[in-house]
């Protein structure tokens, strides 16, 4: 079965040549022109990935994201014209797993695609796995994290980084690994995407963000997850 894909673009001649290239590369498109059409499609007809421009006509994508991350762990791939400036952290922040920078190539766009389309989907090793760090409970299968029986609302994509993370046992995995593991490839973007998860994931597993104790940096070095 096909992937489906939401396309979130207020230009209507990026998005027909968009919807071509993606479609030829064998995924189902859906279109939005703003953020309200884009909220509404998903929740109509949820995809398994929504592409979002920064720049909308009724609201950003930073608020799109958010309102997305709200109820949805869709993975949101930002649309972005400038990859140096505060917008690439600021759309991580809001909760894109990853972003793209225009003008956008097809073929690199597509491959972006794939490799967090694989991130998402279960994997077939430590299927069964259950791990413990500390007060964490880490169900690998169910890609689930509990602490004191609560669940904790994690993104697919921050279930992954911890869970890698949690399987090296306690040792450092540099930026490079984790985009390597986690991300897929090898490397379209920066070690920022790596960073600002950490930030995410520490806000939801800490019990102190501001004092991490399973979340440690190795300054310079990279992080690593200990009990």
């Amino acid at each position: 079965m096909a992937h489906s894909l939401l396309l979130v673009d207020d230009e209507p001649r990026i998005r027909r040549v968009l919807r071509l290239a993606l479609e030829d590369e064998g995924y189902e498109v859906a279109e939005a022109a703003n953020g309200y059409d884009a909220l509404a499609v998903l929740r109509r007809e949820p995809p398994d990935v929504v592409l979002l421009d920064l720049m909308l006509p009724d609201r950003d994508g930073f608020t799109v994201c958010r309102e997305i991350r709200r109820t949805s762990d869709v993975p949101v791939i930002m649309v972005t014209a400038r990859a140096d400036s505060h917008d690439v952290v600021a759309g991580l922040e809001a909760g894109a797993d990853d972003y793209v920078t225009k003008p956008l190539v097809a073929k690199e766009l597509s491959a972006r695609i794939r490799a967090l389309l694989r991130r998402v989907e279960p994997a077939n090793s430590r299927q069964s796995e259950l791990l413990e760090v500390g007060d964490l409970r880490i169900d690998v299968a169910g890609a689930e994290v509990t602490r004191d029986g609560t669940v904790l609302p994690l993104t697919r994509t921050e279930f992954k980084l911890l869970a890698e993370l949690a399987g090296a046992e306690g040792k450092v995995l540099s930026r490079e690994q984790l985009l390597s593991k986690v991300w897929g490839y090898g490397y379209f973007g920066d070690s920022r995407i790596v960073d600002v998860h950490i930030r995410r994931l520490r806000l939801k597993v800490e019990r102190d963000p501001a004092s991490p104790k399973h979340l440690v940096t190795a300054r310079g070095l990279g992080y690593r997850l200990v009990s």
